[in-house]
Protein backbone atom coordinates (compact mmCIF):
# COMPACT_ATOMS: atom_id res chain seq x y z
CA UNK A 1 0.00 0.00 0.00
CA UNK A 2 1.43 3.44 -1.07
CA UNK A 3 2.05 5.53 1.78
CA UNK A 4 -0.01 8.48 1.10
CA UNK A 5 -1.70 11.83 3.67
CA UNK A 6 -5.09 10.77 4.36
CA UNK A 7 -6.45 14.11 6.17
CA UNK A 8 -4.65 17.13 7.92
CA UNK A 9 -5.71 19.34 10.92
CA UNK A 10 -5.12 23.02 11.03
CA UNK A 11 -5.53 24.73 14.16
CA UNK A 12 -5.33 28.23 15.07
CA UNK A 13 -3.55 28.81 18.70
CA UNK A 14 -3.02 31.81 20.41
CA UNK A 15 -1.20 31.30 23.82
CA UNK A 16 -0.59 34.51 26.26
CA UNK A 17 3.08 35.90 27.20
CA UNK A 18 3.97 36.44 30.77
CA UNK A 19 5.07 39.81 29.55
CA UNK A 20 4.96 41.82 26.11
CA UNK A 21 7.95 40.63 24.31
CA UNK A 22 9.10 44.31 22.32
CA UNK A 23 10.61 45.12 19.15
CA UNK A 24 11.41 48.04 17.03
CA UNK A 25 8.69 46.75 14.75
CA UNK A 26 6.26 46.61 17.84
CA UNK A 27 5.01 44.99 21.31
CA UNK A 28 3.52 40.95 20.92
CA UNK A 29 1.06 40.04 23.77
CA UNK A 30 0.45 36.50 22.39
CA UNK A 31 1.78 34.03 20.31
CA UNK A 32 -0.69 33.88 17.61
CA UNK A 33 0.76 30.30 16.47
CA UNK A 34 -0.72 28.00 13.77
CA UNK A 35 -0.41 24.25 14.27
CA UNK A 36 -0.68 21.34 11.34
CA UNK A 37 -1.22 17.72 12.19
CA UNK A 38 -0.99 15.08 8.92
CA UNK A 39 -2.46 11.78 9.05
CA UNK A 40 -1.40 9.30 6.61
CA UNK A 41 -3.24 5.69 5.92
CA UNK A 42 0.04 3.93 7.50
CA UNK A 43 -1.01 5.35 10.82
CA UNK A 44 1.84 7.97 10.98
CA UNK A 45 0.83 11.33 12.68
CA UNK A 46 3.65 14.67 11.57
CA UNK A 47 3.45 17.84 13.79
CA UNK A 48 4.27 21.21 12.67
CA UNK A 49 3.88 24.45 13.57
CA UNK A 50 4.98 28.43 12.05
CA UNK A 51 4.51 31.38 14.47
CA UNK A 52 3.53 34.11 11.57
CA UNK A 53 4.71 37.59 11.90
CA UNK A 54 3.11 40.33 10.02
CA UNK A 55 5.16 43.12 10.04
CA UNK A 56 8.35 40.32 8.67
CA UNK A 57 6.19 37.84 6.43
CA UNK A 58 3.08 39.61 5.67
CA UNK A 59 1.30 36.44 7.33
CA UNK A 60 -1.29 36.34 10.53
CA UNK A 61 -2.94 33.14 12.31
CA UNK A 62 -5.91 34.35 10.55
CA UNK A 63 -4.18 34.28 6.68
CA UNK A 64 -2.55 30.81 7.80
CA UNK A 65 -5.76 29.19 8.66
CA UNK A 66 -7.60 30.62 5.33
CA UNK A 67 -3.77 29.83 3.32
CA UNK A 68 -3.33 26.08 5.06
CA UNK A 69 -6.58 24.82 3.66
CA UNK A 70 -5.70 25.26 0.10
CA UNK A 71 -2.58 23.79 0.97
CA UNK A 72 -4.39 20.77 2.57
CA UNK A 73 -6.48 20.43 -0.26
CA UNK A 74 -2.81 20.13 -2.72
CA UNK A 75 -1.34 17.91 -0.57
CA UNK A 76 -4.02 15.01 0.31
CA UNK A 77 -3.65 12.21 -1.48
CA UNK A 78 0.17 13.13 -2.01
CA UNK A 79 3.39 10.86 -0.63
CA UNK A 80 4.40 12.82 2.03
CA UNK A 81 7.85 10.91 2.10
CA UNK A 82 8.22 13.42 -1.60
CA UNK A 83 8.86 16.19 0.26
CA UNK A 84 10.64 18.28 -2.60
CA UNK A 85 7.27 17.15 -5.18
CA UNK A 86 4.97 18.99 -1.95
CA UNK A 87 6.93 22.04 -1.30
CA UNK A 88 6.27 22.30 -5.49
CA UNK A 89 3.11 22.00 -4.72
CA UNK A 90 3.01 24.42 -2.15
CA UNK A 91 4.26 27.00 -4.45
CA UNK A 92 2.97 26.62 -7.25
CA UNK A 93 -0.42 26.94 -5.57
CA UNK A 94 0.54 30.30 -4.19
CA UNK A 95 3.60 32.40 -3.80
CA UNK A 96 5.08 33.32 -0.62
CA UNK A 97 3.29 32.36 2.59
CA UNK A 98 6.55 30.94 3.67
CA UNK A 99 4.75 30.99 7.28
CA UNK A 100 2.33 28.19 7.15
CA UNK A 101 4.24 26.34 4.26
CA UNK A 102 6.35 25.90 7.02
CA UNK A 103 4.20 23.87 9.44
CA UNK A 104 3.30 21.84 6.46
CA UNK A 105 7.16 20.98 5.59
CA UNK A 106 7.77 20.44 9.22
CA UNK A 107 5.11 17.68 9.79
CA UNK A 108 6.08 16.26 6.38
CA UNK A 109 9.63 15.96 8.20
CA UNK A 110 7.90 14.39 11.26
CA UNK A 111 6.37 11.77 8.86
CA UNK A 112 9.43 10.66 7.10
CA UNK A 113 11.71 10.47 9.97
CA UNK A 114 9.41 8.63 11.25
CA UNK A 115 9.05 6.28 8.92
CA UNK A 116 12.83 5.99 8.70
CA UNK A 117 12.51 5.35 12.01
CA UNK A 118 15.43 7.85 13.23
CA UNK A 119 15.32 11.41 15.12
CA UNK A 120 14.68 14.08 12.42
CA UNK A 121 17.91 15.36 13.06
CA UNK A 122 19.73 11.92 11.79
CA UNK A 123 17.25 11.75 8.84
CA UNK A 124 18.40 15.07 7.72
CA UNK A 125 22.45 13.81 7.86
CA UNK A 126 23.48 15.72 11.77
CA UNK A 127 24.52 14.11 14.73
CA UNK A 128 23.86 15.22 18.32
CA UNK A 129 27.38 15.92 18.99
CA UNK A 130 27.34 19.38 20.07
CA UNK A 131 26.85 21.93 22.46
CA UNK A 132 23.30 23.62 21.78
CA UNK A 133 22.98 26.66 24.36
CA UNK A 134 20.96 29.69 23.65
CA UNK A 135 20.94 33.60 24.55
CA UNK A 136 17.74 34.61 26.07
CA UNK A 137 16.54 38.10 24.92
CA UNK A 138 16.07 41.42 26.45
CA UNK A 139 12.99 43.48 25.30
CA UNK A 140 12.95 46.80 24.32
CA UNK A 141 11.98 49.48 26.49
CA UNK A 142 14.29 52.31 28.72
CA UNK A 143 17.74 51.26 29.39
CA UNK A 144 17.31 50.94 33.31
CA UNK A 145 14.80 48.11 32.88
CA UNK A 146 16.90 46.93 29.84
CA UNK A 147 19.61 46.40 32.39
CA UNK A 148 17.55 45.03 35.40
CA UNK A 149 16.08 42.51 33.00
CA UNK A 150 19.90 41.76 31.63
CA UNK A 151 20.73 41.25 35.21
CA UNK A 152 17.34 39.16 36.09
CA UNK A 153 18.41 36.74 33.12
CA UNK A 154 22.06 36.23 33.78
CA UNK A 155 21.13 35.75 37.62
CA UNK A 156 18.61 33.08 36.42
CA UNK A 157 21.56 30.74 35.15
CA UNK A 158 21.58 32.15 31.55
CA UNK A 159 25.52 32.88 29.95
CA UNK A 160 24.52 34.83 26.47
CA UNK A 161 22.17 37.82 26.26
CA UNK A 162 20.76 38.91 23.27
CA UNK A 163 19.40 42.76 23.14
CA UNK A 164 16.19 44.31 21.01
CA UNK A 165 17.52 47.62 19.90
CA UNK A 166 16.04 50.30 17.25
CA UNK A 167 15.43 53.47 19.47
CA UNK A 168 17.80 56.92 18.35
CA UNK A 169 21.89 56.31 19.00
CA UNK A 170 21.52 57.63 22.02
CA UNK A 171 18.84 55.28 23.64
CA UNK A 172 20.61 52.45 22.13
CA UNK A 173 23.65 52.96 23.37
CA UNK A 174 23.15 54.37 26.89
CA UNK A 175 20.79 50.53 26.81
CA UNK A 176 23.81 48.62 25.92
CA UNK A 177 26.22 50.84 28.56
CA UNK A 178 23.84 49.96 31.31
CA UNK A 179 23.49 46.10 30.52
CA UNK A 180 27.24 46.10 30.09
CA UNK A 181 27.68 47.61 33.51
CA UNK A 182 25.04 45.15 35.23
CA UNK A 183 26.25 41.82 33.72
CA UNK A 184 30.05 42.76 33.65
CA UNK A 185 32.45 42.38 30.73
CA UNK A 186 32.39 38.38 30.02
CA UNK A 187 28.92 37.47 29.00
CA UNK A 188 28.51 37.97 25.48
CA UNK A 189 26.08 40.54 24.60
CA UNK A 190 24.53 39.72 20.71
CA UNK A 191 22.12 42.80 19.41
CA UNK A 192 19.29 42.59 17.11
CA UNK A 193 18.18 46.20 15.78
CA UNK A 194 15.09 44.55 13.67
CA UNK A 195 15.49 47.16 10.72
CA UNK A 196 15.03 50.12 13.52
CA UNK A 197 17.86 52.24 12.71
CA UNK A 198 17.83 54.66 9.77
CA UNK A 199 20.59 53.31 7.32
CA UNK A 200 22.74 56.81 7.21
CA UNK A 201 22.97 56.22 11.09
CA UNK A 202 23.77 52.58 11.45
CA UNK A 203 27.28 52.71 10.91
CA UNK A 204 27.46 55.65 13.48
CA UNK A 205 25.40 53.67 16.23
CA UNK A 206 27.89 50.15 15.36
CA UNK A 207 30.88 52.08 15.72
CA UNK A 208 29.56 54.01 19.04
CA UNK A 209 28.71 50.21 20.40
CA UNK A 210 32.14 48.63 19.80
CA UNK A 211 33.30 49.41 23.49
CA UNK A 212 30.86 47.21 24.43
CA UNK A 213 32.18 43.81 22.72
CA UNK A 214 28.92 43.16 20.87
CA UNK A 215 29.07 39.61 19.17
CA UNK A 216 26.95 40.25 16.32
CA UNK A 217 24.23 42.75 15.07
CA UNK A 218 21.51 40.91 13.35
CA UNK A 219 19.02 43.25 10.98
CA UNK A 220 20.75 47.17 11.20
CA UNK A 221 18.63 48.92 8.96
CA UNK A 222 15.36 48.55 6.26
CA UNK A 223 15.15 45.48 4.56
CA UNK A 224 14.45 46.79 1.31
CA UNK A 225 17.94 49.13 1.47
CA UNK A 226 19.83 45.69 1.56
CA UNK A 227 22.00 47.28 -1.12
CA UNK A 228 23.27 49.10 1.58
CA UNK A 229 24.49 46.69 3.46
CA UNK A 230 28.01 45.72 1.95
CA UNK A 231 29.09 49.23 2.30
CA UNK A 232 28.11 49.13 6.25
CA UNK A 233 29.36 45.53 6.51
CA UNK A 234 32.83 46.84 5.18
CA UNK A 235 33.09 49.13 7.75
CA UNK A 236 31.32 47.82 10.88
CA UNK A 237 33.42 47.01 13.69
CA UNK A 238 30.85 44.51 14.60
CA UNK A 239 30.16 41.91 12.72
CA UNK A 240 26.43 41.94 10.60
CA UNK A 241 23.89 39.05 10.41
CA UNK A 242 20.96 39.06 7.93
CA UNK A 243 17.84 38.10 9.71
CA UNK A 244 14.42 39.87 8.02
CA UNK A 245 16.75 40.59 4.46
CA UNK A 246 17.25 36.21 4.40
CA UNK A 247 14.21 34.15 4.01
CA UNK A 248 15.09 31.67 1.57
CA UNK A 249 17.76 30.32 -0.26
CA UNK A 250 16.97 32.44 -3.42
CA UNK A 251 17.67 36.04 -0.83
CA UNK A 252 20.70 34.19 0.58
CA UNK A 253 22.57 33.67 -2.35
CA UNK A 254 21.93 37.27 -3.10
CA UNK A 255 23.31 38.37 -0.11
CA UNK A 256 26.34 36.20 -0.22
CA UNK A 257 26.73 36.96 -3.67
CA UNK A 258 26.25 40.81 -2.23
CA UNK A 259 28.94 40.33 0.12
CA UNK A 260 26.06 41.90 2.20
CA UNK A 261 26.52 40.22 5.21
CA UNK A 262 28.86 38.00 7.73
CA UNK A 263 26.56 35.77 8.95
CA UNK A 264 23.05 34.32 8.33
CA UNK A 265 20.07 34.08 10.93
CA UNK A 266 17.64 30.94 9.48
CA UNK A 267 14.08 30.91 10.73
CA UNK A 268 11.91 27.88 9.60
CA UNK A 269 8.56 30.33 9.84
CA UNK A 270 10.95 32.73 7.20
CA UNK A 271 12.40 30.09 4.92
CA UNK A 272 9.02 28.00 4.06
CA UNK A 273 10.28 25.39 6.24
CA UNK A 274 13.48 22.62 6.51
CA UNK A 275 13.80 21.74 2.61
CA UNK A 276 14.28 26.02 1.66
CA UNK A 277 16.56 25.80 4.66
CA UNK A 278 19.27 23.37 4.06
CA UNK A 279 19.58 24.87 0.69
CA UNK A 280 20.81 28.18 2.18
CA UNK A 281 22.84 25.79 4.60
CA UNK A 282 24.72 24.79 1.36
CA UNK A 283 25.28 28.59 0.25
CA UNK A 284 26.41 29.61 3.69
CA UNK A 285 28.78 26.60 3.46
CA UNK A 286 30.17 27.44 0.52
CA UNK A 287 30.82 30.93 1.36
CA UNK A 288 32.42 29.91 4.41
CA UNK A 289 29.71 32.03 6.68
CA UNK A 290 28.51 30.77 10.13
CA UNK A 291 24.91 30.41 10.23
CA UNK A 292 22.51 30.97 13.61
CA UNK A 293 19.21 29.20 13.98
CA UNK A 294 16.08 31.43 15.61
CA UNK A 295 12.69 31.86 14.89
CA UNK A 296 9.30 33.64 16.11
CA UNK A 297 7.16 33.34 19.04
CA UNK A 298 6.98 28.81 18.39
CA UNK A 299 6.51 26.77 21.24
CA UNK A 300 9.02 23.63 21.78
CA UNK A 301 7.38 21.96 19.00
CA UNK A 302 8.34 24.63 16.74
CA UNK A 303 12.37 24.85 18.40
CA UNK A 304 12.58 21.52 18.73
CA UNK A 305 12.31 21.15 15.02
CA UNK A 306 14.78 24.20 14.39
CA UNK A 307 17.02 22.36 17.43
CA UNK A 308 17.40 19.17 15.09
CA UNK A 309 17.78 21.13 12.02
CA UNK A 310 20.66 23.16 13.87
CA UNK A 311 22.89 19.65 14.40
CA UNK A 312 22.32 19.23 10.36
CA UNK A 313 25.54 21.29 10.19
CA UNK A 314 29.02 22.73 11.73
CA UNK A 315 28.14 26.11 9.97
CA UNK A 316 25.37 26.36 12.44
CA UNK A 317 26.83 27.33 15.57
CA UNK A 318 24.61 29.94 17.02
CA UNK A 319 20.92 29.71 18.65
CA UNK A 320 18.11 31.37 19.64
CA UNK A 321 15.54 29.57 21.38
CA UNK A 322 13.99 31.22 24.07
CA UNK A 323 10.68 32.47 22.80
CA UNK A 324 8.55 29.30 24.69
CA UNK A 325 10.38 30.10 27.89
CA UNK A 326 8.50 33.55 27.64
CA UNK A 327 4.50 31.65 27.38
CA UNK A 328 2.15 31.23 30.02
CA UNK A 329 1.70 27.78 29.04
CA UNK A 330 3.55 24.62 27.48
CA UNK A 331 1.28 22.85 25.18
CA UNK A 332 3.71 20.80 24.08
CA UNK A 333 4.64 16.84 24.95
CA UNK A 334 8.02 15.49 24.70
CA UNK A 335 10.19 17.79 22.72
CA UNK A 336 13.66 19.79 23.69
CA UNK A 337 14.57 20.14 27.06
CA UNK A 338 15.51 23.09 28.63
CA UNK A 339 18.01 23.03 31.20
CA UNK A 340 21.18 24.94 33.15
CA UNK A 341 22.79 28.13 31.95
CA UNK A 342 20.53 27.45 28.44
CA UNK A 343 21.59 24.17 27.32
CA UNK A 344 19.42 21.93 25.19
CA UNK A 345 19.06 18.47 25.13
CA UNK A 346 17.14 16.29 21.86
CA UNK A 347 15.63 13.12 22.88
CA UNK A 348 16.48 10.18 20.35
CA UNK A 349 12.72 10.00 19.65
CA UNK A 350 12.26 8.89 15.56
CA UNK A 351 10.99 12.15 13.70
CA UNK A 352 10.79 15.14 15.62
CA UNK A 353 9.73 13.67 19.21
CA UNK A 354 7.48 16.32 20.00
CA UNK A 355 3.25 16.43 19.80
CA UNK A 356 0.79 18.86 21.22
CA UNK A 357 -1.19 17.65 23.93
CA UNK A 358 -4.52 16.80 22.68
CA UNK A 359 -6.65 17.94 25.53
CA UNK A 360 -4.76 21.39 24.44
CA UNK A 361 -5.70 20.86 21.01
CA UNK A 362 -9.31 20.08 21.76
CA UNK A 363 -10.17 23.85 22.81
CA UNK A 364 -8.74 25.67 19.58
CA UNK A 365 -10.36 26.35 16.36
CA UNK A 366 -9.97 23.68 14.15
CA UNK A 367 -10.31 22.86 9.99
CA UNK A 368 -9.88 18.97 8.73
CA UNK A 369 -9.50 18.57 5.52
Amino acid sequence: MKHLIDKIDIYQSPIKLKEPFVISLGPMYHAQNVIVVIHTNHGITGFGECSPFMTINGESMETCFIVGQYLAQVLKGENPEDIEACTHAMDKTIYGNSSIKSAFDMALYDISAQKAGVPLYQFLGGQNNKEIQIDYTVSLTNPEKMAADAKRIIDNGFEIIKVKLGHSKEQDVESIKKIREAIGPKIPIRIDANQGWKTEEALDILKALTPYKIQHCEEPIPRWDYMALPEIRRFSPIPIMADETCCDHIDAKRLIDLYACDLINIKLSKSGGIFKALKIVEFAKAAKMEIQVGGFLETRLGFTAAAHFALSSKNIVYYDFDTPLMMEEDPVEGGILYGEKGKITITETPGLGASIKEDFLLGLKKISV
